[in-house]
């Protein structure tokens, strides 16, 4: 059986972890997000965790060395034996080549299918949406105001929580995290493409309108 290992690219707020979520209960395999991965880490108190946190708690980035040794550990789990689909990594061309030696080590004898999905998008379409999203304090579910609203406004679908804008949905913060985006981790559509692995979907349209186009790219 063909191991099938996924990566989603794409700019802040074009859709990727709502596809993501969804594409890992249609396959049944893993979301390896690693933001949550972090987290729980540090909620464990595992060695990776604690030394993680020293440096989350400064306001400092995690070194690479660190995380890569996180996200090997999971990708060792039985659950990814079969595939995976990996949100947040890499975020940057030298990230990409630990990946690389990543999966030399857990994959060997075992033939993959690996892609890498990128999600395009107008940025200014992504603007607007960053502006209009809305969070469920409660549950984590995310709304927008304009392409997914509440049925109720103002109030979370599944437990009717009041919904909150996070402070750093403003369009100031998200220009910022666009040029950051494109600097650091746009690169690596360039180094995916140039092995042959990149598949680019169209991100504008609705949830359904770009699952379809998702599936088309899996095959």
């Amino acid at each position: 059986m063909t191991k099938k290992e996924l990566i989603f690219l794409g700019p802040p707020a074009c859709g990727k972890g709502t596809q993501t979520d969804k594409l890992a209960q249609f396959l049944n395999f893993p979301h390896v997000d690693t933001g949550s991965l972090l987290r729980a880490e540090i909620k464990n108190e595992t060695p990776e965790g604690k030394f993680a946190k020293t440096f989350i708690d400064k306001g400092e980035l995690v070194p690479a060395d660190l995380v890569a040794k996180i996200i090997k550990n999971r990708l060792l789990q039985d659950d990814c034996k079969n595939g995976f689909i990996l949100d947040g990594y890499p975020r940057s061309v030298e990230q990409a080549d630990i990946l690389e030696e990543i999966k030399k080590e857990i994959n060997k004898g075992t033939e993959e299918d690996f892609r890498a999905i990128y999600f395009d998008i107008d940025t200014n379409i992504l603007v607007e949406r960053i502006v209009n999203r809305r969070s469920c304090p409660v549950c984590g579910e995310i709304y927008n105001l304009e392409f997914k609203p509440p049925k109720v406004e103002g109030h979370c679908d599944k437990d009717g929580a009041e919904l909150t804008q996070r402070k750093d949905d403003t369009r100031e913060v998200a220009q910022a995290r666009f040029d950051t985006y494109f600097k650091e981790t746009a690169p690596l559509i360039d180094y995916y493409k140039s092995k042959g692995v990149l598949r680019t979907i169209n991100a504008n349209g609705t949830i359904d309108e770009v699952w379809e186009r998702l599936l088309e790219v899996i095959k």
